[in-house]
């Protein structure tokens, strides 16, 4: 039961860092800042943060014209809902 809570925290967390980084970069590109590199918002969607990263590109109109998050984002999702689902009754009581 105590896995299954760390596994929706980790959920949780990583979908949250990776909305926020989504906006950072947004606000970065508008600003002509440094921006944050396509791998590492990539990465964090695939590790744990898709949801985070499709929202963003909603609520950001951020990343929206790429193929590879276009596509992507979507594919990397269901793929995160199939290991996530897996692993929750994995580490059933």
């Amino acid at each position: 039961m105590f896995l299954r809570y760390i596994l929706l925290g980790f959920i949780l967390i990583m979908n949250l860092l990776t909305f926020a980084m989504y906006g950072i970069d947004k606000r970065r590109a508008i600003h002509k800042g440094r921006r944050i590199p396509e791998l590492t918002l990539i990465l964090t969607a695939l590790f744990g943060g898709s949801a985070g990263a499709l929202i963003a590109m909603a609520v950001f109109r951020h990343k929206t014209k790429h193929d590879k998050f276009k596509y992507g984002i979507p594919s990397m999702l269901l793929l995160n809902i199939v290991i996530f689902v897996y692993l929750y009754i994995l580490f059933k009581p």
